[in-house]
């Protein structure tokens, strides 16, 4: 039996944020056996991880393929391991294909430090266009492509042809524009690795952070994912580095049958 908790990251209150699988491993299991795993979780996100000498190995799996980096199953990862498992320290080290990263308790917030994915501006292509039915103020693109609106309201009501999205060359695509409350909101599509859209996207923010710093001349931004779950990140841009903070809650402890 592989222990698995469900976890709502983002947020305080479940049913909101984005879900995360998390499964701690006493070894690795087999690539296909965590891909089916996730598959079957049907989450955007399944993460695993393994404990060592060295810190904590980490793995991020979508239903359908494994991919370098992710915050949100990262910051459910670190609650599991502080608030379930009990571990004691204040900082985790993470061992990822994206390099090491750190989660730290920050009062009620969870702070993860991960690597920038700057953006650069880029040409419309023109399926990017064909797909959102509207015309943005600008496109950048980084690990995805970044489309500038000029309101709010328009990120909310967008509704893309997510099979055009799959055609695209990259991860998936961000659409933000500045928020009436808060700094920027955003949405993000990547059908292209098995998630229509994603309720709330840590890694997507390791480009919007940087990209919004520069427009509005501040290193520490608050930023709201309008999905329908919705979910809140405070974000910081430090040189190359983006810290993520956040709260995380527990819906679902259980286990596999394997």
């Amino acid at each position: 039996m592989i222990a698995v908790y469900f976890i709502d990251a983002f947020t305080d209150k479940i049913f909101t944020g984005n879900p995360a699988a998390v499964c701690p491993l006493p070894n690795w299991l087999a690539d296909d056996a965590m891909q089916s795993i996730a598959r079957e979780n049907n989450l955007s996100e399944t993460a695993f991880f393994v404990c060592t000498d060295r810190g904590v190995e980490l793995r991020w799996f979508t239903p359908t393929t494994e991919v370098n980096l992710c915050g949100h199953a990262t910051l459910a990862t670190a609650h599991v391991i502080f608030n379930i498992l009990g571990h004691q320290e204040q900082t985790i080290i993470f061992q990822t294909k994206s390099g090491n990263l750190s989660a730290r308790k920050n009062g009620d917030l969870l702070t993860l430090d991960f690597p920038i994915l700057a953006p650069h501006p880029c040409d419309f292509p023109p399926t990017l266009l064909e797909a959102l039915g509207i015309s943005p103020l600008e496109v950048w693109q980084a690990e995805d492509y970044l489309v500038v609106l000029d309101c709010e309201s328009k990120v909310s009501q967008i509704k893309p042809n997510l099979e055009l999205l799959k055609q695209l060359d990259r991860r998936g695509v961000i659409i933000t524009a500045k928020g009436d409350r808060d700094d920027f909101v955003s949405r993000f599509f990547a059908p292209k690795i098995g998630i229509p859209e994603d309720p709330v996207t840590g890694s997507a923010h390791c480009t919007l952070i940087p990209y919004w710093a520069a427009k509005l001349g501040k290193t520490k931004l608050t930023a709201r994912q309008i999905s329908a779950r919705g979910g809140t990140i405070y974000g910081e841009l430090q040189q190359d580095r983006v810290l993520l903070s956040g709260q995380a809650v527990v819906y679902m402890k259980g286990a596999i049958a394997i």
